[in-house]
């Protein structure tokens, strides 16, 4: 057995996850789990505001390619995910010509890529700013822009709260993220 790298596959744009997913159903079918251990779509969680809402949404570092951790010396394996469809073929190789050879990403590009997948999920863990009940925030975007008011609730598993805000006079209990508001010191 070959020692495993890790290739670049070309797949057809917004495939990716379709891709990703039939060929770990294939490589467990065809018992090519040593040969293809890992596939990765390298990826971000991306905050966007959509109707006054902010929601939480996977953006592909690259779209229409996906990892594969694998030994191409085991001409099944390579031929195995060369045939899943929505594959174009590998980055490097020519996919019908076989005569070319992939490229593997030398081992630099591969932890910078890892590594900016683990970045996100430390960033992820920061962003659990806990609050306390009766503490003042400010909200900081959304239709209550620039009001302040008392955190009455807290969510923790959905990361939201319920703000105590004083519109025209009248408290108002108002339910917005932890990245809407802002504490006040």
């Amino acid at each position: 057995m070959g020692e495993l790298k890790w290739f670049v596959l070309r797949v057809i744009s917004g495939k990716e996850k379709k891709v990703k997913t039939y060929l770990e159903t294939e490589v467990e079918r065809s018992k090519l789990a040593d040969f293809i251990p890992q596939i990765l779509i390298p990826s971000e969680k991306v905050y966007e505001m959509r109707n006054g809402k902010k929601r939480v949404r996977e953006r592909n570092f690259f779209p229409g390619y996906v990892l594969v951790s694998a030994d191409l010396t085991n001409g099944e394996a390579y031929h195995m995910v060369n045939s899943i469809p929505g594959v174009i073929g590998f980055l490097g190789g020519n996919g019908s010509d076989s005569s070319k050879e992939p490229v593997a990403l030398r081992q630099s590009e591969v932890n910078r890529i890892l590594g900016k997948v683990g970045e996100i999920d430390e960033f992820e863990e920061k962003l659990e700013t806990p609050f306390i009940k009766g503490e003042s925030v400010k909200v900081m975007d959304g239709p209550f822009s620039g009001f302040t008011g008392s955190v009455e609730e807290i969510f923790e598993e959905k990361k939201k709260l319920n703000v105590m805000v004083k519109i025209f006079g009248r408290n108002t209990p108002v339910e917005l993220n932890y990245m809407q508001v802002e504490k006040l010191d």
